[in-house]
């Protein structure tokens, strides 16, 4: 059995099932979903659609992202933010027109029902982007951190290498869990197209709704798994690109 942490998703549901291909997704495999389904490609609502198919069959954990945050408040009130808006809210609208009342509101269980973070029995932590206690999740005052942080990414791409995590100068966020798991912030960024590992923390995001692939990974073995990259499954499409 494996357990899969998938990345940002931004509604190219073409991405992930090519994924799903690649990775030769199996009735036994667990997945943690690190957030981000909607904003982006031009198939967000048939995202959620096979998310919710896809844990009627499979044990799925799906941690909510900011963007998530945008898209469930629109469709619980109407209210259109601005910020989601012209970053890929035009395009998630878009993608719900024909969708009935009744599905709608399915899908807006969904958005509820998201976490803001996971932690498994091993001590692995997963969440969207990062928090800010010294203390660790649980002490987070600000839970918006969960959706919108970037700090502890950055703070693991400045740390020294050779620091031991028994040092006082190893970061106190990261001491808490045996490895971190997130999205939220591309690793093409950077210059990688695979995910980046630092400290102790995984950042799986790398790049699905500009140029990069879709992105998995085995949290046991490491194993990575790619889709092609979404700008050549939707040719017609810019994703984020036009907002880049």
């Amino acid at each position: 059995m494996r357990t899969l942490a998938v990345g940002d998703i931004h509604g190219g549901l073409r991405g992930l099932k090519d994924l799903e291909q690649r990775a030769q997704f199996g009735a036994e495999d667990r997945f943690i979903f690190l957030g981000d389904y909607v904003d982006g490609w031009s198939e967000a609502a048939q995202v959620i659609e096979y998310l919710i198919e896809l844990s009627s069959t499979n044990t799925c954990i799906f941690i909510k992202g900011n963007h998530d945050v945008w898209c469930e408040k629109w469709l619980a009130t109407g209210t259109v933010n601005e910020v989601w808006y012209n970053h890929g809210g035009k395009e998630t609208m878009a993608s719900y027109e024909g969708l009935s009342l009744e599905d709608k509101q399915r899908h807006l269980y969904f958005f509820e029902a998201m976490k803001l973070y996971h932690i498994d029995t091993d001590n692995r932590l997963f969440l969207h982007a990062g928090f800010t206690s010294m203390k660790g999740v649980e002490d987070e005052l600000h839970t918006e951190n969960f959706y919108f942080d970037r700090t502890l990414w950055e703070m693991a791409l400045t740390l020294n290498p050779s620091i031991n995590k028994n040092s006082l100068f190893y970061p106190n966020r990261l001491k808490h869990y045996k490895e971190i798991y997130i999205g939220h912030t591309p690793t093409i960024n950077f210059g990688e197209d695979q995910p980046m590992h630092r400290g102790n923390v995984w950042n799986v995001d790398t790049g699905a709704a500009f140029t990069g692939p879709l992105s998995a990974i085995d949290i046991d073995t490491k194993t990575v798994f790619q889709s092609e990259l979404l700008k050549t499954l939707y040719p017609n499409e810019m994703g984020r690109n036009k907002k880049k």
